[in-house]
């Protein structure tokens, strides 16, 4: 799919999602232990395409979403939100000093660009912290449904990691770990056929519950193995 025809599947989907939604608090998420202990040293940072579901802390947090529901919300919250794509950051060079991006990445198809512009706006010895799914062999149906350009081979995204003057201080597995074909095929099947029932359903049950049974993270010093893992969180620290 060609780059503007997946931005504005994302956009056409996620703006829908998000105006049916609340805003979730970002210590109610597992990386909040790690979000809160950067935090000092993060007097200026930015989360990119964060929806209702940001995982800094939204007063005095710059936020770029494609959705205007999202940036609203945001702004109400105390947050400095604006609209824009992650390919083209309306921020100047060496601004922050943390850099977020959870589940973005993969939507966007030129991502040599997006990791440019990630380490544009971050100062030298800033962080970054991006997650992403791997293994295109673990491509599904659902995939697709929610916009995503690829899923990664490791070599692939370490070589693009360190292209980018980045080196890779610590990694966790994260986010859904569960493929199962079937199960996905039934999501989406839902989604598509009804998709203000299965969205309320996800957002009021599924989602919520998933709160209370989020796993502690277990991060690995560097990059971890990742030959059996579905999805990981990378914390980043850019060179000098």
């Amino acid at each position: 799919m060609k780059s503007t025809a997946l931005v504005a599947k994302n956009s056409r989907f996620y703006d829908a999602f998000w105006s049916r939604t609340y805003l979730t608090r970002p210590e109610r998420f597992n990386t909040w232990s790690l979000i809160s202990a950067l935090l000092p040293a993060a007097p200026l940072r930015l989360e990119i395409g964060p929806g209702l579901r940001p995982r800094l802390p939204v007063a005095q947090t710059h936020f770029l979403d494609l959705s205007p529901t999202v940036v609203s919300r945001l702004n109400a919250g105390g947050g400095l939100a604006e609209t824009g794509e992650i390919t083209s950051l309306p921020f100047a060079d060496r601004r922050f000093d943390l850099v977020a991006a959870f589940d973005v990445v993969e939507h966007v198809e030129d991502d040599r660009r997006v990791f440019s512009e990630l380490t544009r706006v971050l100062k030298p010895e800033g962080r970054l912290i991006f997650s992403v799914p791997l293994h295109p062999a673990h491509w599904t149906e659902f995939d697709d449904y929610v916009g995503h350009a690829r899923r990664y081979q490791p070599a692939v995204l370490q070589a693009l990691i360190a292209d980018h003057d980045l080196m890779v201080e610590k990694s966790v597995v994260f986010g859904m770990q569960s493929n199962h074909p079937r199960l996905l095929h039934h999501a989406v099947q839902g989604l598509t056929r009804h998709p203000v029932a299965a969205s309320r359903c996800y957002n009021w049950v599924l989602f919520p519950l998933g709160l209370l049974l989020q796993p502690r993270l277990k991060f690995t010093d560097g990059l971890m193995d990742l030959t059996k893992v579905h999805e990981a969180l990378f914390v980043c620290r850019k060179s000098a």
